[in-house]
């Protein structure tokens, strides 16, 4: 899979498994848990930098500033899942979402390795242009570019009727 397409979907998977995760608090619990003024600011910070992955990725940002931000989210999701796991019988979260969490936060690992390898590498060398193989470098400007009043030139209307 190359980069190009990896990036768009792996922002996605990464913000809607945390927004997912997150959400998996214990059916049927109607007051807020005890833990979740702590819990909440961990996941917004995690769930912000996904969504800077993401619209870099939309605006085609170079691969070392990806590189970069995908360290950041890794980092940010790291003490997320590790707050998540600490604290999940006092917060009441449970086992399937830590472990969906773990998950998600290891295909977080394995992408931010692919991303900055691939940023990383020497950028491949451009092959030559067909303007190169045709040996016509030049782009036509106005001082090069002759006007032709011939058969074709409709600017000046139809050669047939004078």
């Amino acid at each position: 899979m190359t980069l190009g397409y990896a990036l768009p979907l792996a922002a996605v998977l990464l913000v809607t498994g945390i927004a997912g995760a997150a959400a998996q608090f214990p059916p049927g619990q109607q007051q807020v848990p005890p833990c979740f003024n702590e819990f909440m600011p961990l996941r917004n910070e995690a769930e912000k930098r996904g969504n800077a992955i993401q619209a870099a990725s939309k605006r085609k940002a170079p691969r070392e500033e990806i590189c970069g931000l995908f360290k950041s989210f890794a980092a940010a999701e790291a003490k997320y899942v590790k707050y998540a796991e600490t604290n999940a019988t006092w917060c009441g979260i449970p086992a399937e979402a830590v472990k969906q969490m773990k998950s998600n936060h290891s295909q977080t690992l394995r992408i931010r390795s692919q991303v900055c390898a691939a940023a990383a590498a020497p950028a491949r060398p451009r092959g030559p242009t067909l303007g190169d193989a045709l040996g016509t470098t030049r782009v036509p400007t106005p001082d090069t570019t002759r006007t032709g009043r011939g058969t074709f030139d409709t600017l000046t209307g139809n050669p047939l009727t004078r």
